[in-house]
């Protein structure tokens, strides 16, 4: 008999345990105290990020502009240093946004050559952005080498369009 009764006295606890624990709010984000969801965060992020790149517009397509190269050359040409001028400014305007410069080359050459001249053109156009004001550390540099031909062809027309920065927005 008494032990029946401590078996219904602890199964009587363990229920107000359970109860006590049940139906928790659902917290926010990891400690942010805000009391919303990582769900409703993250909507409201992308919401953001949709505005901006709305806001972006025309912007967007100068961003994307690319820088062309002479031949074996990592010299920004004129037309180069004002193309990549308004980038800075674009950059100015949005400091949220960040740009990755992809270098590229032309087919002809060594792979290992190709790769080495595609950084050194990627490092000029972002050197380039720093120097007018832009943080180093909103930028980052990837050579393709001549992995990445926007022109398969083997004309110096088809070679002028492969040797080039190209430049994507990140957020």
């Amino acid at each position: 008999m008494m032990r029946s009764k401590m078996l219904l006295m602890a199964m009587l606890v363990l229920m107000l345990s359970l109860a006590g624990f049940g139906c928790a709010k659902k917290a926010g984000g990891p400690g942010d105290g805000s009391g919303t969801s990582w769900e409703e965060q993250e909507r409201a992020r992308l919401e953001q990020e949709r505005l901006l790149r709305e806001k972006l517009g025309a912007a967007s397509n100068e961003l994307a502009q690319m820088v062309h190269f002479a031949l074996d050359s990592s010299n920004l040409s004129a037309e180069a240093r004002q193309n990549l001028t308004r980038k800075a400014e674009i950059l100015r305007q949005y400091p949220q946004i960040k740009l990755i410069v992809e270098g590229n080359c032309d087919q002809r050459g060594t792979a290992e050559y190709n790769l080495a001249l595609g950084e050194r053109r990627a490092q000029a156009a972002a050197q380039y952005l720093v120097n007018l004001g832009i943080g180093a550390d909103r930028l980052s540099t990837v050579s393709y080498g001549k992995e990445r031909p926007l022109d398969p062809g083997t004309s110096e027309a088809a070679y002028a369009k492969n040797r080039r920065d190209e430049f994507r927005a990140t957020y």
